[in-house]
């Protein structure tokens, strides 16, 4: 199985995680470059020097276990409270989302859900479809539905296509609302919060997994860089067959993420015709 991870904080990883990854049958990641550290950073200076990292540094451990690497830019929510840090980092982002390993916007979104972090959510949607990149939306986690439809209604007061735009963390409570309007549905398989792989299973029997996404953010919480792995051998064994898996740990990512004209990798199979 050629597993594409499309959300994973390898900032927070070992670089022994990288080879067991590479093992699994990752090739590929996206390492979205919104990440919150656990508490809240003072300075905007900590956040670009985290964004040179990403491109200067995690690219090179990456390479090294044979896993291609690419990575998104965004202000963080839990961040974007902070004047001096939403200003500099909203002024500076443009020139890291021109960079080649960029291949989205993200993780853009909502934590507390006020009109601040809504300011910042539509700054920063704008800036994406000035450059007809994907973007990566990280949906909340409280409230998670009030949430969702508020970023919804936000893409499209910007008019960004929805084709462009992956709704993350969702669970059972948000599928129906993100398939029905049109946009890429994400899924984080945590071993503690976010979704179980035998609840993803669920959802996608009964939903299918065209224009889904799955992912293990995989970050210094309890969590599991090889969940994507994991899941697809589960799926497996509940009936899905290995094209089914295949499309969707591997053909769907590459399709998201390749919009940006950024991706080397190309899909295994043929987008289904009418």
């Amino acid at each position: 199985m050629k597993i594409f991870e499309p959300h994973i904080h390898m900032y927070s990883r070992n670089t022994r995680d990288y080879a067991e990854m590479a093992t699994a049958g990752i090739r590929s990641l996206v390492e979205p470059g919104g990440f919150w550290l656990g508490h809240e950073r003072k300075h905007p200076e900590t956040c670009l020097e985290y964004f040179d990292h990403l491109l200067n540094f995690e690219h090179t451990r990456a390479a090294k276990a044979g896993i291609t690497y690419h990575c998104t830019f965004a202000l963080n929510p839990k961040e974007a409270h902070t004047q001096a840090i939403r200003e500099r980092v909203l002024a500076e982002l443009p020139r890291y989302l021109e960079h080649p390993l960029c291949c989205a916007l993200g993780e853009v979104g909502y934590d507390s859900i006020d009109d601040v972090e809504e300011q910042v959510v539509l700054a920063q949607l704008e800036m994406a479809k000035q450059r007809g990149l994907p973007v990566l939306v990280h949906t909340p986690h409280v409230d998670k539905l009030e949430g969702t439809e508020r970023l919804i209604a936000n893409c499209r007061d910007v008019g960004i296509d929805p084709d462009l735009v992956e709704i993350d963390h969702c669970t059972e409570e948000q599928v129906k609302l993100v398939v029905d309007a049109g946009f890429w549905c994400g899924f984080t398989i945590y071993p503690v919060t976010k979704l179980s792989p035998e609840r993803a299973v669920a959802i996608f029997k009964q939903f299918g997994t065209d224009r889904m996404l799955v992912n293990s953010s995989a970050d210094w919480g309890p969590s599991d860089p090889l969940s994507v792995p994991k899941l697809a051998v589960l799926m497996q064994q509940s009936g899905f067959d290995e094209e089914t898996v295949q499309r969707l740990v591997w053909d769907n990512p590459v399709r998201f993420f390749g919009q940006s004209g950024r991706l080397v990798e190309t899909p295994l199979f043929e987008t289904a015709t009418a």
